[in-house]
């Protein structure tokens, strides 16, 4: 299992469509040498701005984003697909596959009028907001917490799941959660994610480990190089469906929201990327959101009774 997912975990920088890039942007998002190492901006998790989630509201208006978009017959869009139905390799057909998979085909089909009119770009965790900044990419789907920091360099749609940091160990760890048992363990997390910024404000006396993509925790938590991970319960709950030596331990200590991130220029963007959000949620248990939580993340992460409600700024 170790070994495969090794595999797989080196292959994300790897262009995932093969379709001809727009003028002007880099055929593949590559990842810098030094990025599990890389310094990173210290930030805190409590919020400074206020209502973080709220976007601008929706509007079915193209502007020069969307004509853009139009005019290159594509949505490039940065994904992961090493998070287990989120954003992933299924083993039946080796497509991509998963909750954020659903969302992008739902913006493209919106916007293109075809689903499949996308070129998917895997990006690690640290990479998705220079991919927005550079324009190697039109939207990130890819379980993006929204928050303060984030939003003086990204947009935000309004949210479309919530979750919470969690402690993922293996089974029998006297590990018990984010707290005191912590300490001297070795605590691996993704460079630039919540839980990384977490575990720099509150260690606990933990060791920190960092790596560019979740599922390269989840390959060290399998060859003993680390005792626990920590990440968004929503991605542990793949990751323990991939393995079943591990569980989530503890309680979630953050409450977060995914959105997809953009161009802080591409306000057209955002407010179309909110109208496709509010068609997604409607109609209750026959919505498309609804449906999408019930292929792909309901056998993992049962108990969701729907989407986050939206927020508006404007």
């Amino acid at each position: 299992m170790a070994a495969a997912c090794a595999v797989t975990a080196a292959a994300v920088l790897l262009p995932l469509a093969q379709a001809a890039p727009e003028a002007g942007r880099p055929a593949v998002v590559h990842e810098p040498g030094a990025v599990a190492v890389a310094p990173q901006t210290p930030w805190t998790l409590t919020d400074t701005c206020q209502d973080p989630e709220a976007s601008l509201r929706p509007s079915a208006v193209d502007g020069p984003t969307i004509e853009r978009i139009r005019k290159a017959g594509k949505l490039v869009a940065g994904v992961d697909q090493n998070s287990f139905k989120w954003g992933y390799r299924n083993p039946v057909d080796g497509r991509l596959d998963g909750f954020d998979i659903a969302l992008v085909k739902a913006i493209a089909k919106d916007i293109l009028g075809d689903e499949n009119a996308v070129i998917y770009r895997a990006i690690p965790t640290s990479q998705r907001v220079p991919a927005l900044q550079d324009g190697r990419v039109d939207v990130v789907v890819r379980t993006m917490t929204i928050n303060c920091k984030r939003l003086e360099d990204v947009a935000f749609s309004t949210a479309y799941f919530e979750a919470g940091q969690q402690v993922l160990a293996p089974k029998g760890s006297p590990i018990t959660g984010y707290d005191a048992s912590l300490k001297g363990r070795r605590i691996c997390t993704a460079a630039g994610s919540t839980a990384e910024t977490a575990l720099k404000a509150q260690s606990y006396g933990a060791v920190a480990v960092s790596v560019p993509n979740q599922l390269d925790c989840l390959v060290r938590l399998q060859l003993g190089e680390v005792d626990g991970i920590i990440t968004d319960n929503a991605l542990a709950a793949g990751q323990a469906a991939q393995d079943p030596s591990v569980r989530l331990v503890g309680s979630p200590f953050t409450r977060e929201f995914y959105g997809v991130a953009m161009n802080k220029e591409a306000t057209d963007l955002v407010r179309r990327v909110n109208k496709v959000l509010e068609n997604y949620r409607a109609g209750g248990d026959a919505s498309p959101w609804m449906q999408a939580y019930t292929t792909h993340l309901k056998p993992v992460l049962p108990g969701v009774a729907g989407p986050p409600a939206p927020k508006y700024r404007d």
